[in-house]
């Protein structure tokens, strides 16, 4: 094993997009950069755990071990808790976010492939990407109007109103 020196805007860049607890750097690094997992050392990869949950929808309870890594309960702002949520929501299920996506509010449209469509439905949007996938969403909202866009986009989902809660709570 080698050692590198990144620095601190790329590590807590990797050290957000873990899946679970004791997931290492390079099993990160592979999954992002979608490179085939080295067996020769008889090491079990994230990829081989994960075949399954690729193959079915990702639980709710999965989703909630997602959703309380130390990265999220670090997170000071609420803008860096919403964009991680989104990000799990969308690494869960991606069919149904792509569907959910169409959520809109009463003057303005949230996600958009492009943020150029965002800017268009109100010169204050501050439109930023939703990681890991090819949404953008508009965060110039209070907590408030976060927590329900995540309620109306976990709905559409299919989400329990039970675990649509929970997630809410954390931003």
């Amino acid at each position: 094993m080698k050692t590198i020196e990144v620095d601190d805007q790329i590590y807590h860049y990797i050290a957000s997009r873990t899946l679970h607890i004791g997931e290492s750097a390079s099993d990160i690094l592979r999954r992002l950069l979608a490179l085939p997992q080295d067996n020769a050392l008889g090491a079990v990869t994230v990829s081989d755990q994960h075949t399954t949950e690729q193959e079915t929808p990702v639980s709710e309870g999965d989703l909630v071990t997602l959703l309380n890594n130390a990265q999220l309960a670090k997170e000071e702002s609420a803008i860096a808790r919403f964009m991680l949520i989104l990000s799990a929501l969308y690494r869960a299920r991606p069919d149904a976010f792509r569907r959910a996506a169409d959520i809109k509010g009463r003057k303005r449209i949230y996600f958009a492939e492009d943020p150029q469509a965002l800017l268009e439905n109100g010169k204050t949007t501050k439109p930023k990407p939703v990681p890991e996938s090819p949404y953008w969403v508009i965060t110039n909202t209070n907590t408030g109007r976060k927590r329900l866009i995540i309620e109306q986009l976990m709905q559409a989902m299919g989400y329990s109103a039970e675990i649509t809660a929970e997630v809410c709570n954390k931003v």
